[in-house]
């Protein structure tokens, strides 16, 4: 997966939206929200990795498994796994792992926001 592909998918989800929400911190980092909630991000410089949202069962599950799904920078490390884009996780695995993401934060969501 490169970063058009990753964009692509993620901008295509329904009420998706994406943002440069750290212009001092951050500035290099996209987000994708949806109802205003973050599902999904990474550095457009570097693409070096990317950081989705994880059911906080499969968290640790995923680390141990894969060495490329890390404990993220930002985020809260038991809900969010950041992913090494090092070609090491298939894209079957990025695009299924978005959708969770995705559907973790629609799922929190209340029905106006949906």
């Amino acid at each position: 997966m490169n970063i058009e592909d990753f964009r692509n998918y993620c901008i295509q989800k329904v009420g998706a939206s994406e943002s440069f929400p750290f212009p001092r911190n951050l500035p290099n980092a996209l987000v994708f929200k949806v109802a205003g909630k973050m599902f999904a991000s990474t550095d457009v410089m570097t693409f070096a990795s990317i950081t989705l949202k994880c059911d906080t069962d499969k968290v640790a599950e995923l680390r141990e498994t894969y060495l490329a799904v890390t404990v993220p920078g930002y985020m809260n490390k038991n809900h969010w796994n950041r992913i090494i884009m090092d070609n090491s996780i298939p894209d079957r695995l990025l695009y299924q792992w978005i959708d969770d993401s995705y559907n973790l934060v629609i799922s929190g969501t209340s029905r106006k926001k949906k």
